[in-house]
């Protein structure tokens, strides 16, 4: 809530919201130099994704592709989904820990959509 004078401490909001935009920016920083890998089929295809989402590499083994069945491709896209899944799915779970302590700050700011005393 409000100090007894009814108005807050603009100073000390200007303040916290310095430190949470440098805060923001430092874990935006380790999130864009952090990497996930995500495999599918017991690791014959695994896929390098960066913190912010791109993809770094795609490893596919021999033994992801077998020559003579007639489906070896489709089975083997399926199994580059199923990774990119994987890797995605661990990117959204890095940032959530990343960001989500960043959140907690913004509770009960002025002006801030969603949270008490929002607009």
């Amino acid at each position: 809530m409000f100090p007894a004078g009814g108005m807050p401490d603009m100073s000390a909001l200007i303040q916290q919201a310095q430190q949470m935009t440098q805060q923001l920016g430092e874990a935006q920083e380790r999130l864009a130099e952090a990497t996930v890998t995500g495999t599918s089929g017991g690791g014959l295809v695994s896929v390098v994704l960066s913190g912010s989402g791109d993809v770094k590499s795609l490893t596919i083994t021999p033994e992801a592709y077998d020559a003579d069945d007639p489906e070896a491709l489709a089975t083997v896209a399926d199994l580059v989904v199923a990774a990119l899944h994987d890797a995605t799915d661990q990117v959204r779970k890095l940032t959530e820990a990343t960001m989500g302590p960043l959140a907690g700050g913004l509770q009960g700011m002025p002006g801030m959509p969603g949270l008490p005393f929002g607009s």
